[in-house]
C-alpha cells in the first residue's frame, strides 16, 4: 500500500502549514506481516489445477468442501464428467474401440471399391484384330453365297424336295397334283411365268414336280424345250423368255374331255399362247385320288396360234 497520513492522538490530522517543515504530513509504511520473511512472500503464484478425476485429484465433493474451491475448477470438472459419460455411451453402442479411440472399428470403416482390372495393351490390340478378321470373313462368306446364287442359281432344298415329292411317287398317298388334266398343264405355264420374291427365280418345284420323274419325263421336257441339262435349268431359261406374266400364266384354260378317259393329250398350239414360248405337247394321266400327272412330252414350235377349235 502507499504512504498514509499520521494521525495525532487527538484524532485530527496534522494540518499542512504554509511555510513550516511541520506542515508536511508524516509518511509511514504499512506494517509487514510477522510471518513474512521478506516483502511480497504472501503473493505466491497459483499453479494450474490438474483435471478432476485423475489420481491424486480431489473429487467433486472434496472440491466443493475445500476452502480453496474455485468455481472455474468446478465447471471444468463437470465438463470432464460429461465427456466421460459420452465416451461410455458410445462404447456401449459399439461405435468406439475398447481403447476409447474415436476412430471407427475396422469392420465399420467403408470398403473402398476394388481397382478396375487393366487389360494389357497388347491383348486389346490382339482382340481388335481377331474381331476384325471374323467380321471380314463373315461378310466375305455372305457375298460369296450371293454371287454364287446369282451366277449359277441356288438349289433350294425345299424346292428340290417338293419336286421329288410331287413327281417322284409321293402323290400316291398325298394330294399334291391338279384334279383336272388341263389344269395340270396350265400350272406348268403359271410356275414358269411367276417369280419367287425370296429367290428372284421362277417356281421350279411347282413346274418340274408335275412331271413323272420316275420315268424321266422331267429330263425329256428339259431336252425338248431347248436341250437344257435338266428341268431346273429349262424352267429358268424359259422364265427369261416370258414377256407378260399374266397372259402367259393363263395361256392354257379348261376344255371338254371324256370323263371316262384316263389319259389326255394336250397340244400347246391348240391354244393362243401369248407372253412367252409354247411348251410342246403334253400327255396327262390320271393317278391315285383323281390327280393328273404329266406322263409324256413331245417337242413343238415355240411360237404358235390356236389351230383347232373346241370339241
Amino acid at each position: 500500500m502507499g504512504d498514509v497520513v499520521e494521525q495525532r492522538p487527538d484524532g485530527e490530522a496534522g494540518q499542512c502549514g504554509v511555510n513550516g517543515a511541520d506542515s508536511e504530513p508524516e509518511i509511514v509504511s504499512d506494517a509487514m506481516p510477522a510471518d513474512s520473511g521478506r516483502p511480497g512472500t504472501d503473493l505466491t503464484p497459483m499453479s494450474p489445477a490438474p483435471p478432476p478425476g485423475t489420481p491424486g485429484t480431489p473429487g467433486a465433493a472434496q472440491l466443493s468442501q475445500s476452502p480453496q474451491a474455485d468455481p472455474e475448477q468446478l465447471r471444468q470438472f463437470h465438463e470432464f464428467q460429461q465427456f466421460q459419460q459420452f465416451l461410455r455411451f458410445q462404447e456401449s453402442r459399439g461405435q468406439l474401440s475398447t481403447t476409447g479411440s474415436t476412430e471407427l472399428a475396422p469392420h465399420q470403416q467403408p470398403q473402398a471399391p476394388p481397382p478396375p482390372s487393366k487389360i494389357p495393351g497388347w491383348l486389346q490390340w490382339l482382340g481388335k484384330k481377331v474381331l476384325g478378321w471374323l467380321v471380314f470373313f463373315l461378310l466375305l462368306g455372305i457375298f460369296a453365297t450371293w454371287a454364287f446364287n446369282e451366277l449359277f442359281g441356288s438349289d433350294d432344298d425345299n424346292s428340290t424336295e417338293a419336286a421329288a415329292r410331287m413327281g417322284g411317287g409321293t402323290y400316291h398317298t398325298e394330294e399334291l397334283l391338279a384334279k383336272e388334266p388341263y389344269e395340270a398343264v396350265r400350272k406348268v405355264y403359271d410356275a414358269i411365268a411367276q417369280e419367287d420374291p425370296s429367290t428372284n427365280r421362277p417356281l421350279i418345284a411347282e413346274a418340274c414336280g408335275r412331271f413323272d420323274n420316275d420315268n424321266g419325263i422331267q429330263q425329256r421336257f428339259a431336252e425338248n424345250t431347248g436341250a437344257h441339262p435338266d428341268c431346273r435349268q429349262a424352267v429358268i431359261a424359259l422364265h427369261e423368255q416370258v414377256t407378260h406374266v399374266n397372259d402367259y400364266a393363263e395361256s392354257i384354260f379348261p376344255r371338254w374331255y371324256d370323263p371316262d378317259a384316263t389319259t389326255v393329250r394336250i397340244d400347246s398350239c391348240d391354244f393362243d399362247i401369248q407372253g412367252g414360248p409354247a411348251l410342246g405337247v403334253f400327255t396327262v394321266t390320271e393317278v391315285e385320288m383323281g390327280q393328273w400327272l404329266i406322263t409324256g412330252h413331245e417337242p413343238g414350235p415355240t411360237s404358235c396360234q390356236a389351230t383347232s377349235t373346241e370339241n
